[in-house]
């Protein structure tokens, strides 16, 4: 069983951006007691799948789920909880507080010092912070998506320089269009407090393109049919004027690419033999802290959730799991495209 990639993207993005020690944790419980770093890479029906480090050098690493094979995607998230329970008790840490009362249909959040002003607020009203709804709407259920393996090639290492130009050239026609109409709404106080200048991404991509095609990279590249549709679909939501729309594709693309990005640039880096050029799109050094930061960004979310009603809300959320449907179907239309050539 293989899940597609944005549901793997999503994943070992979180368990990367926010929970890095939970991964450390779960390698040294599982067979590599001395690991110095350990990162999320993989998710199959039968195990999760790290890349380990140790004074041995770095491997791959499959640790089975505890409650047997899964097929669906919410249930990744209780497998995870439970790995990471079960890490405690072999090594003797004391899981955190929220894993205490887990279940199977528990809540998502397992990071402790995650959350501030937000979460504590949320213990004291007995209602879900907008910011871990808006995430976990991304964790519902979706079909397995046939011949999406193209970002899970990159992840592994697999995939050719070719298919990292290719997906850096549709990351040029996404972030066009987002960034052009995240401009049209810099002075929205809505809007505003979720794009800092440090997300810029356009010139690091058009950087990068340089450095990977050529100066006239421009003429040698074009959008996938899945990439227009989702760069025409963020232009439409601008012309609308529905911030919370655009915030929906935003979340979905800045926090994605920030979070689950670490790993690709480091993995591409040394696949390929880049230096910060050519992955200069992964370096959000001018955000400051990333943990920090996303805080931050949830505290906007939870802000911008209070002033939306219950239609609204529901509506925002459709168009976040739309943004992660738009994304699988890059992928697999970069796929197609790339076994096209071979063929």
């Amino acid at each position: 069983m293989s899940f597609a990639d944005d549901v793997i993207a999503a994943v070992t993005g979180h368990m990367n951006g926010d929970h890095p020690e939970d991964n450390l944790l779960i390698a040294r419980a599982f067979g590599y007691p001395d690991a110095v770093s350990s990162r999320m890479v993989g998710v199959t029906g039968e195990a999760g799948v790290w890349l380990v480090a140790d004074a041995s050098g770095e491997r791959e690493v499959s640790v089975p789920w505890p409650g047997g094979a899964i097929s669906e995607r919410p249930e990744i998230r209780r497998e995870v909880v439970a790995l990471y329970r079960s890490a405690c008790e072999k090594l003797g840490v004391p899981a955190r507080e929220e894993h205490g009362s887990a279940s199977p249909h528990g809540a998502h959040h397992h990071g402790g010092a995650q959350r501030g002003r937000h979460a504590a607020g949320d213990a004291e009203s007995g209602e879900k912070p907008f910011s871990t709804v808006v995430r976990e709407s991304s964790w519902s259920d979706h079909s397995d998506s046939e011949g999406a393996t193209f970002m899970e090639d990159i992840m592994r290492g697999k995939g050719s320089l070719q298919d990292y130009i290719d997906l850096v050239a549709q990351h040029f026609y996404m972030y066009e269009a987002l960034e052009e109409s995240s401009d049209r709404f810099a002075a929205d106080p809505a809007f505003a407090p979720f794009h800092s200048r440090g997300l810029v991404r356009m010139p690091a991509i058009e950087a990068d393109l340089a450095h990977l095609i050529g100066d006239d990279w421009r003429e040698r590249i074009e959008a996938v049919p899945a990439t227009a549709a989702y760069a025409a679909r963020i232009r439409e939501i601008a012309e609308e004027g529905w911030v919370a729309g655009l915030v929906a594709h935003h979340y979905t693309r800045y926090l994605g690419d920030l979070s689950g990005g670490q790993m690709i640039a480091k993995r591409v880096a040394k696949q390929h033999g880049l230096d910060r050029e050519g992955i200069a799109f992964y370096d959000f050094s001018e955000l400051g802290s990333l943990v920090d930061f996303k805080n931050e960004y949830r505290v906007a979310l939870d802000a911008l959730g209070a002033g939306l009603d219950d239609e609204e809300r529901a509506r925002m959320l459709d168009e976040v799991r739309a943004a992660y449907a738009f994304n699988t179907a890059v992928f697999i239309d970069l796929g197609k495209a790339r076994d096209a050539v071979a063929a």
